[in-house]
């Protein structure tokens, strides 16, 4: 199997597990902290604005994750279709998951502010494009 595919097997677990922060952070609040109008803390879905900045963080971790892992996956997939994989690829696919996992960390942690998060987040679409550019040249 190619390095690629399982890079983005190892990525496709880790966003199917990082809604484990924003719901233990969740289900960790004071009671009736999460929102005003629900007094039991029940709330579908938990105001955003209510909640410890660390779990909103951990939400929108998860939310970015999503927005670039698909259409980085797509490409991925296409890249295979066409036995389009090179050293590129290779690297590209390596980047973006050391990328999207230390964008999550910094992110959730609060450790990754201006200018770095957004730069991370930028270096991650610029592995789409390449991605994208090696669909495109295969």
């Amino acid at each position: 199997m190619p390095a690629e595919l399982t890079i983005l097997g190892i990525l496709a677990l880790f966003a199917a597990s990082l809604w484990i922060p924003y719901i233990v952070g969740v289900n960790t609040a004071p009671k009736g902290s999460i929102s005003p109008d629900a007094p039991d803390g029940f709330v579908r879905p938990p105001d955003p604005g209510f909640q410890r900045e660390w779990v909103h963080r951990a939400y929108r971790a998860h939310l970015n994750l999503l927005e670039q892992s698909v259409p980085f996956a797509i490409l991925v997939l296409l890249v295979d279709r066409v036995d389009g994989f090179t050293a590129l690829t290779l690297w590209t696919s390596m980047a973006f998951l050391l990328l999207r996992v230390a964008h999550a960390v910094g992110y959730i942690t609060g450790t990754a502010g201006f200018p770095a998060r957004p730069l991370i987040f930028t270096a991650g679409w610029v592995c789409c494009i390449l991605m994208g550019f090696a669909f495109f040249a295969a």
